[in-house]
C-alpha cells in the first residue's frame, strides 16, 4: 500500500463507522461482497449533494450489481442523518470523525482555500471486490460524473 492509501489490487484497509439510520457499517460485514466506499468533504453541500443524488439515482444498477454503496464524511451523525433524510438517500452515509478510515484511504490530505491550507477529506472513492481488494481508485472526483464511472466500473465485478 502506498502512503497515498490503497492502490488497485491492494487489500481494501478494514472499517467500522456509524451510519446513517441507525445503521453501522464494517468490512468485516461485507466480507465476500463487492462494494464501493466513497469519502465526500461535507453532508449538504452543493458537490456532495449532486454527487450523493447521482449515486442514489445508479442506486437500482448498482443493486442489481449486488454493489453496496457507502458514503463516508468526518460530519458528525446529527448533520448525516439530516442531508440522509432531505435527500432520501437509502445507501448508508457513515462518520468518521477522526479521520481514522479516511487515514486508512490516505483520503485526508492538506488542502488549501484563499491561501490557508488545512487538512481534509478528498472527494475520493474505492471500488471493492468481492474478494476484498480495490478494483477500482477515482481521486478528486467530479461528483456530476461519478456514479455513471462506477456504474461502468462495477460491470467489471
Amino acid at each position: 500500500m502506498s502512503e497515498t492509501g490503497p492502490n488497485p489490487g491492494d487489500k481494501a484497509p478494514a472499517f467500522k463507522m456509524a451510519a446513517s439510520g441507525g445503521r453501522e457499517v464494517s468490512s468485516a460485514k461485507l466480507k465476500g461482497k463487492p462494494y464501493l466506499l466513497y469519502f465526500y468533504p461535507k453532508a449538504d453541500t452543493p458537490g456532495c449533494t449532486k454527487q450523493a443524488c447521482g449515486i442514489q439515482e445508479a442506486l437500482p444498477a448498482l443493486g442489481k450489481l449486488e454493489l453496496t454503496v457507502i458514503g463516508v464524511s468526518p460530519d458528525a451523525m446529527p448533520p448525516i442523518e439530516k442531508f440522509a433524510a432531505k435527500y432520501k438517500l437509502e445507501f448508508p452515509l457513515a462518520s468518521d470523525p477522526e479521520h481514522k478510515v479516511a487515514e486508512a484511504y490516505g483520503v485526508w490530505v492538506e488542502k488549501s482555500m484563499y491561501g490557508k491550507k488545512y487538512m481534509g477529506m478528498e472527494r475520493s472513492s474505492f471500488l471493492v471486490g468481492a474478494d476484498g481488494k480495490v478494483k477500482a481508485v477515482w481521486r478528486k472526483v467530479k461528483p456530476e460524473a461519478h456514479a455513471a464511472a462506477v456504474l461502468e466500473a462495477a460491470k467489471g465485478l
